[in-house]
């Protein structure tokens, strides 16, 4: 099998992909499982939240008085789609899971969904569509890191770089890496988890400047994880301890913007961050590069390189 890079833009982050993206496997259909028997589906969900957050007077529609919920009315959404207010109840309620691409297209227009919105829904009708058996054992997901994985990250020594999965495990790192973060704690657990620690930690809540967007991209990244045992592993474990917030985030379907990534250093340091990341497909894992984004990030890592810190560590 060859094996390519393909470079392309997502939202502001270039990613590329390593070797040729696999064939859509039972784990991917198994993301669905857990709402073959119940109430509702992350396609259902996601439909009536951008409903709910969508105007009338933004999509030229007249005001037609007070009403029980916000948003858009169904029977507006069903108008703009082209398609009947029980068809749009039953995809909203999880009635009806396998809504055809044209209907899924439709939706996506009447709801002006940004192209990022547009892949999510996608995304979601094809879990919410292959449903497998709903009979699955949360599992951790693997956290060995390939070798030759391992010596591209040493490479870019003293850079900052990690190799990470849609779960948020720090998998391995740079010593630029445990630089940036010494004194935050995000290292502290074994094995280091970026999800848990933005939920958890409130050392995090000072630690990102945007946290709030922190935490949707981390939420969000969930539903990317690579089966429904792994998701289900790792929310199980923090739902308990991370509060409705978590829950909140992880069912609102909110695709992230990813912008410049905000640091406040322990040491007094503001640092400003480009990401820029590698798919690596046959693992479901990711490697990713923080870049300062001006003269004054520059400046502090190398400060704080000064520092003595750990070497290139691989956490299994």
């Amino acid at each position: 099998m060859r094996t390519t890079i393909e470079p392309h833009r997502r939202d502001n982050q270039t990613v590329l992909r390593l070797a040729p993206k696999r064939p859509p496997s039972a784990l991917l259909d198994q993301r669905a499982a857990p709402y073959a028997h119940g109430v509702g589906t992350p396609l259902g969900k996601f439909v009536r939240a951008k409903r709910d957050s969508i105007q009338p007077e933004s999509l030229g529609l007249p005001d037609r008085g007070r009403r029980r919920s916000p948003g858009l009315r169904r029977l507006d959404l069903a108008a703009r789609a082209g398609i009947s207010v029980e068809y749009l109840t039953r995809i909203e309620q999880g009635r009806d899971r396998n809504p055809s691409t044209a209907v899924i297209n439709a939706l996506a227009d009447a709801l002006s969904l940004a192209p990022s919105e547009r892949n999510h829904l996608r995304y979601l009708a094809k879990i919410t569509g292959d449903v497998c058996s709903a009979h699955f054992r949360p599992t951790p997901p693997p956290r060995q890191v390939r070798p030759s994985v391992l010596k591209t990250l040493r490479l870019l020594e003293p850079g900052i770089a990690i190799v990470t999965n849609r779960l948020g495990d720090v998998l391995a790192h740079t010593s630029g890496y445990e630089s940036v973060t010494s004194g935050t704690g995000l290292l502290d657990a074994a094995p280091p988890n970026l999800t848990r620690y933005v939920f958890t930690d409130p050392r995090a809540r000072t630690f990102f400047t945007d946290w709030d967007d922190i935490a949707d991209e981390q939420a969000f990244d969930l539903w990317l994880a690579p089966s429904v045992e792994n998701l289900e592993w790792l929310t199980a474990e923090l739902t308990p301890v991370a509060g409705p917030d978590f829950t909140r985030r992880l069912n609102r379907h909110v695709v992230p913007r990813r912008g410049t990534l905000r640091l406040n250093h322990p040491a007094g340091h503001e640092l400003q961050l480009l990401r820029e990341t590698l798919e690596l497909p046959t693992d479901d894992q990711q490697l990713v590069v923080f870049l300062p984004a001006d003269e004054q990030t520059a400046q502090a890592i190398d400060q704080l390189h000064r520092s003595p810190h750990g070497r290139l560590r691989s956490i299994s």
